[in-house]
């Protein structure tokens, strides 16, 4: 379930919870990996940040900040048993953290130790006030007292803002017991309105819906929900319920999974509303309690990423066992991450090797070409690109992404004509589309030609997209060759504004100040052009520009002078 309430609710009472972070105390030698730690958690450099403060800690084995520092990186590792020890040095200690907390729970989660779990929270070890009931509620299923459980879920749902977290762990908790229509009845909305269910409820509920033999309104939720987007995993579930298949409840099979997807709720809620590193903790314990969860794994993945630890990430994508239907877009993050992180012919080697294992897969292509453009291997690119058009029985609006990229290689390749009918195709399937009007009409000038149609692409691609600096560029650079000068300055200096480093874009507004006679102001562009790191080739135009002037320049490459094409009108 998603509500930007209870998102707030959720960030409010889980924040401020931790540890302050003194300095260390005085010990001999531990001001040195105290500041290696520090720096190292600054970077989420999560592995070399744990290693400090073991360090530190063996130097000054009763610093709490230290302790929970540590244990902060354990958990973001993954190493949760880790994590666990070090907060029993904290608890010994009297001292009370959330991190410690949470690991000192999973852990006696993970051992399946509920009636352990439910004395360690009377006796004051808390999460927060969200997790805490949820947290007590499964463990309560654990040992065997349902009615309690849900007593509890209950308790939860009557409060403001929790009202969508206690009803969905109702619902789960009455599924792992069999009671699917009390499930159903909830997760319908018919208890107390619409839950706004992610991704992961829908799953359960269209399970429910099955386990009810209730296929056709599974597969109907599905389609309501979704429509055409169905990834992998999804387009299996519908296609073993119109097979007449009863899909296994397997979203929350016992208290510990109901524990696990407390933790993801709460990642997934928090996700994008606070420090990735903080999230994944959430997500970590998640996985720590339900191993082999590839929710929890794709969503730490991709904090991973976001955190720009790629080898950790890479590390996480490689869980997904290969036979599941998110095994593909595992492998993809997995080569991104490796791209990421430099090990650039690993990645192309993974997205090679999910080629032949997904060949009827358009998106693994797609990436793959992505990627070789990226690299100027314009011709691997194409044919990758033309393995992905070749899955599609008949071209669809959607495919206007796979025309421009494959359009844009052939341009590169110098394969124009090819360039033209694919650049021309997308604009059929998405017409109007501004990326695709000026990369269109912006070659059209750069190759001298077809300046009337190239003036009306870049004039509607600016109309759909005002704010884009590349696209003003090219409609200033398109009045320039005209010889609308004046025009082209006002243009060239929008441009600038909105792409103020762009060397290209400096460049042509200088041509354009020469070309109005404005010749101090034109030499000060190209100077901030050559400032801003230009192409080799562009950066020596720029320099005899200087030298010599835009008009000598032009007559050096054979081409008319600005005051001749003045002249001509």
């Amino acid at each position: 379930m998603s509500d930007r309430v209870s998102v707030k609710v959720i960030a409010f009472a889980l924040a401020g919870l931790g540890l302050s972070a003194p300095a260390p105390s005085a010990a001999q030698g531990v001001a040195g990996p105290y500041l290696a730690a520090r720096h190292a958690t600054i970077f989420s450099d999560f592995r070399a940040a744990a290693d400090y403060y073991g360090q530190a800690i063996m130097k000054d084995p009763s610093n709490p900040a230290l302790l929970e520092s540590a244990a902060m990186s354990y958990i973001a590792l993954g190493e949760v048993d880790k994590a666990a020890a070090v907060a029993r040095r904290l608890d010994s200690l009297g001292v009370s953290s959330q991190i410690a907390n949470m690991a000192l729970l999973a852990e006696e989660l993970k051992s399946e130790s509920f009636d352990s779990v439910i004395e360690s929270m009377e006796n004051g070890l808390s999460i927060g006030e969200v997790m805490d009931p949820l947290i007590r509620a499964w463990s309560q299923i654990g040992a065997g007292r349902m009615s309690q459980a849900l007593e509890a879920f209950d308790e939860l749902a009557q409060k403001e803002g929790m009202e969508l977290f206690g009803l969905y762990h109702k619902a789960m908790a009455l599924a792992t017991v069999g009671d699917f229509e009390g499930a159903a009845e909830i997760l319908s909305g018919e208890t107390a309105g619409p839950l706004n269910l992610t991704r992961r409820g829908i799953i359960a509920y269209a399970e429910v819906l099955s386990q009810l033999e209730r296929n056709d309104d599974a597969i109907k939720l599905l389609d309501e929900v979704f429509g055409d987007g169905l990834d992998a995993e999804l387009e299996r579930m519908r296609a073993d319920l119109e097979d007449g298949e009863v899909l296994p409840f397997d979203s929350v099979r016992n208290a510990k999974d109901g524990a696990a997807e407390v933790f993801l709720v709460v990642a997934t809620a928090l996700s994008g509303e606070t420090a990735d590193s903080y999230t994944l903790l959430y997500s970590r314990i998640a996985e720590y309690l339900r191993p082999g969860h590839v929710d929890a794994i794709l969503l730490s993945a991709g904090l991973l990423e976001s955190l720009e630890r790629y080898e950790l990430a890479t590390e996480t994508y490689n869980r997904i066992p290969r036979e599941h239907p998110a095994f593909a877009a595992a492998e993809l993050g997995r080569a991104e991450a490796l791209r990421q992180s430099g090990k650039t012919e690993a990645a192309i080697e993974v997205m090679e090797q999910l080629t032949r294992l997904e060949s009827d897969n358009p998106a693994v292509f797609v990436t793959l070409g992505d990627t070789l453009r990226g690299l100027e291997r314009y011709d691997e690119a194409t044919q990758a690109y033309d393995s992905a058009l070749a899955l599609f029985d008949e071209p669809q609006e959607p495919q206007w992404i796979l025309y421009f990229a494959r359009g844009i290689t052939h341009e590169r390749q110098q394969r124009w004509d090819e360039a033209e009918a694919d650049f021309r195709k997308a604009l059929d399937l998405r017409p109007g589309q501004p990326q695709v009007l000026n990369y269109l009409g912006y070659s059209f000038v750069e190759m001298g030609e077809n300046y009337d149609e190239a003036l009306t692409m870049i004039e509607a691609a600016v109309a759909a997209a005002p704010n884009s600096g590349y696209i003003i560029d090219s409609l200033g650079w398109v009045q320039f060759q005209l010889g609308r000068y004046d025009e082209a300055v006002v243009s060239l200096e929008r441009a600038t504004e909105l792409m103020a480093v762009d060397p290209v874009i400096n460049d042509h507004l200088g041509d354009a100040y020469w070309a109005v006679g404005r010749v101090t102001e034109a030499e000060f562009q190209w100077k901030r052009a050559l400032s801003f790191d230009p192409e080799e080739e562009e950066a020596a135009r720029i320099r005899r520009k200087l030298e010599v002037g835009l008009d000598a320049v032009l007559t050096e490459e054979g081409e008319d002078p600005i005051r001749v094409t003045q002249s001509d009108g």
